[in-house]
């Protein structure tokens, strides 16, 4: 895979961390950025679950260009351009769509496809990807599952998302398969939808604390 693809996990490597972000209208972008950016969280993933994510992703690609932006739920490859087209830096899709993914491949696009076994893995190695999505985390057996997939496929490492929050993201992180968590506890869409930023800033603040900690 290009240089982009290793480039992007290791700044969502450095900050541990990644918003998952459903938003209902882009003017939210804006102040959401805000509190990210305020709450020292400088990534976001904009989930292509609702009708506004294309345009928030240029909204913040454009304004906020210390965020690393990226799209997420992307099951197309008509969402693949879209996103692009929008200023994404990555993909992230929840399962291993073939089609999608070749398509991101040929094109240098990187891409973090979902799996939660062994053939998916062994689908995203066969590409050249082995820095994947494990999704969904909490229901597909957790740490234990992690691990119990990674030892096979020494170099995988996972990007943990599902069921994950303040309570029990530093349980993934201890996994030496785990590179970062997604998560949206900090960023809930009703938080979003009743403009409620300076508590998103607050959660925000209070998860790059608990990475800090934990890294001591």
């Amino acid at each position: 895979m290009n240089k982009e693809y290793y480039s992007i996990a290791k700044k969502i490597e450095d900050l541990a961390i990644i918003p998952v972000i459903a938003l209902d209208n882009h003017k939210d972008a804006e102040p959401l950025a805000e509190a990210l950016i305020n709450g020292g969280l400088l990534a976001a993933e904009i989930t292509f679950r609702t009708a506004a994510a294309q345009k928030s992703i240029e909204i913040i690609s454009k304004k906020y260009p210390q965020i690393v932006t990226g799209a997420g739920t992307v099951l197309t490859i008509d969402q693949v351009k879209q996103a692009m087209d929008a200023g994404s830096k990555f993909l992230v899709s929840p399962g291993f769509n073939p089609t999608v993914v070749d398509y991101c491949v040929l094109n240098n696009i990187p891409i973090y496809p979902g799996v939660n076994n062994p053939t998916g893995i062994e689908m995203a190695l066969e590409r050249g990807l082995d820095i994947l999505k494990f999704f969904p985390a909490e229901a597909s057996g957790g740490v234990k599952m992690v691990e119990a997939m990674g030892a096979p496929y020494g170099k995988v490492k996972f990007m943990a998302t599902g069921g994950i929050s303040i309570s029990n993201v530093t349980q993934y992180l201890d996994s030496k398969y785990i590179i970062a968590c997604g998560g949206s506890w900090m960023v809930k869409q009703d938080m979003i939808n009743n403009g409620e930023f300076l508590k998103i800033e607050q959660l925000c603040r209070e998860a790059v604390e608990l990475i800090t900690e934990w890294r001591k």
